[in-house]
């Protein structure tokens, strides 16, 4: 027989994680779901107050992100902020620019 639970109960208790840190030089999080703003769990345990929208599979900033900061993900940069990101905030092509070297361009040019 085993002895019930003591204490108040987690903050958590019967929520499903919505958020998923890859890797811990990661700074953001990957949404499990469709997400509106509000407080969801995290991977890590934590819950994290999402400030806005955020669609399934997209990126949601971990802490502030200053503008010209590389953006993480999976333990590799994969961009740069082009503003300031506040935690919480969702991270995508409004608010991020690929650091990668140019290679087509579409307008049939091939980006030299």
């Amino acid at each position: 027989m085993s002895a019930a639970p003591t204490g108040p109960p987690r903050p958590d208790a019967g929520r499903q994680v919505r958020l998923l840190r890859l890797d811990d030089g990661d700074n953001v999080y990957l949404a499990t779901a469709d997400l509106q703003p509000g407080e969801h769990l995290c991977s890590t345990g934590q819950l994290v107050a999402v400030v806005e929208p955020v669609g399934l599979g997209h990126k949601v900033a971990a802490r502030t992100i200053a503008a010209g900061d590389q953006v993480v993900r999976f333990g590799m940069p994969i961009g740069s902020a082009t503003e300031r990101i506040g935690a919480g905030a969702w991270v995508h092509t409004h608010n991020l620019r690929s650091d990668y070297i140019v290679t087509y361009d579409t307008r049939g040019g091939d980006g030299r």
